[in-house]
């Protein structure tokens, strides 16, 4: 009679891994934890910077504090005329008149740049495809918001941004001989 119950088992669990079950396959999701959930709340609060008026103290307001927000990054003077790639005086000139005067103050010239993303990475497919390594597929979606604020003393001098509100990429792995496609080169390396 045991033999009939391991039997059943196998059966089971043969049935289950043939079922193609999506809910099986991983998921996974990176963040980065700022202040904002989202890109539209991401681009609200940098809108609420006003140069010229925004100070420090209400960046950190806004949860802009670079000392305890992951992902913002302090540049100094010399980092920020790298990020705007002014290389002469005549670059220097393209500049606007806030950017330009905030770098004539040399170290009273900082900035901020912020990075905040959301991805989110989730396998779909046959469940047996997947685990025995023949054929993996992955949707990635997410967002992206970056800022660039420059800082002249406490005050916002100017400001960037750029982003993706919303992005899918697709992903696809084919592997032959499933499992054993490695095999070759982990027996060579011994």
């Amino acid at each position: 009679m045991s033999n009939h119950k391991v039997l059943i088992s196998a059966y089971s669990l043969a049935c289950l891994l043939l079922s193609g079950c999506g809910s099986l396959l991983p998921h996974a999701t990176q963040t980065n934890d700022l202040p904002w959930s989202s890109y539209e709340q991401a681009q609200q609060a940098f809108e609420s910077i006003t140069p010229e008026k925004t100070t420090l103290a209400d960046l950190q307001m806004l949860g802009i504090r670079p000392e305890s927000t992951p992902n913002v990054l302090l540049l100094n003077h010399a980092d920020v005329v790298r990020r705007l790639a002014v290389t002469s005086n005549i670059d220097m000139l393209l500049l606007a008149p806030p950017v330009q005067r905030c770098l004539a103050a040399l170290a009273s010239c900082h900035a901020y740049e912020i990075e905040q993303k959301h991805i989110n990475r989730q396998r779909h497919g046959n469940f047996l495809m997947d685990f025995l390594n023949f054929r993996r597929q992955t949707n990635i979606s997410g967002w992206q918001f970056n800022a660039l604020i420059i800082m002249q003393d406490d005050l916002v001098a100017y400001k960037l941004w750029s982003g993706k509100p919303h992005f899918l990429q697709q992903e696809e792995e084919r592997t032959p001989l499933g499992p054993l496609q490695g095999l070759g080169s982990s027996i060579l390396q011994r």
